[in-house]
């Protein structure tokens, strides 16, 4: 009974709880604080007289080096504690925000995003990790989708604080408020939690070698399933970061209202959406192992109709279609993930997921705001979203191509021959 009760050998069960709250409230913050430019951006804009693409520059540069830090922070994740390491880079992207006050021209903008994208990259290596030596591998889906459950939620608010903070005290102001919550959770963090032991039961760790890339270039469910969710990530990415700018300039809502409507949408749509995809796929997959392909690939191309009424339909349909859209593409973000971890090996897990945050981003969110923003400055903001519609429809393809090969999932552990 202990070992389905008790944490791992990394301390109390309060300890582990006061790291699971500790850690998923930083994430809640993570999010907001990445989501807090979408909500003032037209602000931004207007300010610096930038395009579009300008605009869409932003994120990459976040996510470039976002990526670029991932590989450090790994190695350093896996030799060195990873509580201090944690709280100095949560203080890193709090002292970025509140200095983003001190930001006048479009060059510092790029560089201070940039260096939230290093801080935030630390960050999530680190505590993934560190409440897998905490919980005990049968608790590890439980905590860690707790710990995810901030992405949507924190993505709200992110639009809300700055949409509403931002109207009526200026952008600077909602990266300045969104500074203190992330200082205070640092130092609670410093004081109140401990550095648990590094798990002796980490067996599905894989040295990054030659043979170890070639095997999952040679993977076709693996491939699948990273190309696929790269494909909807560029549509989710896309979609998040301009919906806002959207509402404001077809809609003709105030920049408060068009965050709070995003806010509310994301929150209440990606809950239902994972969960109802998660439930979905696992009872079909008692029939078939297709079904974690499957279900994001009809849910890919079920987005479609509803996000073509969005950019294309009556502004009366613009937000119920809307809402839907983004729900569907939700259905198949945890069966992506189930799909990776089953097509490969144990022993290559790790880097699989490594490759699989590498390629999702590169591929999709890193490029899509610019490249949408690109098309708006050529034509019109609707026609610039209308790109997402191709790559929902790519990746319902690329998924549906991936369930012919998808492996048994009585034999998931044994997937890949060496």
């Amino acid at each position: 009974m202990a070992s389905t009760t008790k944490p791992n050998s990394g301390g109390t069960v309060a300890g582990a709880a006061t790291a699971l709250v500790l850690l998923t409230s930083l994430n809640f913050v993570n999010y907001i604080d990445r989501y807090i430019l979408p909500g003032v951006q037209e602000q931004i804009k207007h300010e610096f007289l930038l395009t579009d693409a300008q605009i869409g520059t932003l994120t990459l540069w976040f996510m470039l080096a976002y990526m670029a830090t991932s590989p450090i922070t790994g190695w350093l994740g896996d030799r060195f504690p990873r509580k201090p390491m944690i709280v100095i880079a949560a203080l890193f992207w709090s002292a970025i925000n509140f200095f983003t006050a001190s930001v006048h021209s479009y060059d510092s903008l790029n560089l201070r995003h940039a260096a939230l994208g290093v801080g935030e990259a630390s960050f999530g290596i680190f505590a993934p990790a560190l409440l897998s030596d905490f919980y005990p591998a049968e608790q590890r889906n439980r905590v860690l989708t707790i710990f995810n459950v901030a992405i949507p939620v924190g993505a709200a608010l992110g639009y809300l604080v700055g949409g509403v903070v931002g109207e009526h005290h200026g952008w600077r102001m909602s990266f300045v408020v969104s500074a203190v919550p992330g200082a205070i959770l640092a130092l609670l963090i410093l004081f109140f939690m401990k550095e648990p032991e590094r798990g002796a039961s980490q067996h599905e760790k894989a040295k990054l070698h030659k043979g170890t890339v070639l095997e999952l270039a040679k993977n076709k469910a693996y491939l699948s399933s990273i190309l696929g969710y790269a494909a909807v990530t560029f549509s989710l990415g896309g979609i998040s970061w301009w919906m806002p700018s959207f509402l404001e300039r077809v809609g003709g809502r105030t920049q408060s209202s068009a965050a709070f409507l995003m806010g509310a949408i994301t929150v209440v749509t990606g809950l239902l959406g994972t969960i109802t995809g998660g439930v979905l796929a696992q009872r079909w997959s008692k029939r078939t192992p297709k079904a974690l392909y499957l279900v994001p690939s009809i849910s890919a191309a079920l987005a479609v109709p509803p996000a073509l009424v969005c950019f294309f339909g009556p502004k009366n349909l613009t937000v119920p279609a809307l809402a839907l859209a983004i729900f569907l593409i939700f259905l198949g973000t945890g069966p992506v993930n189930a799909a990776t971890m089953n097509a490969v090996r144990p022993e290559v897990r790790a880097t699989a997921m490594a490759g699989q945050l590498f390629f999702i981003h590169a591929l999709g969110d890193a490029i899509s705001p610019r490249i949408i923003g690109a098309v708006s400055d050529r034509s019109t903001l609707n026609l610039g979203l209308g790109s997402t519609l191709i790559t929902l429809l790519l990746a319902s393809v690329i998924f549906y191509l991936g369930s012919r090969v998808a492996p048994p999932l009585s034999e998931r552990d044994e997937a890949v021959t060496a």
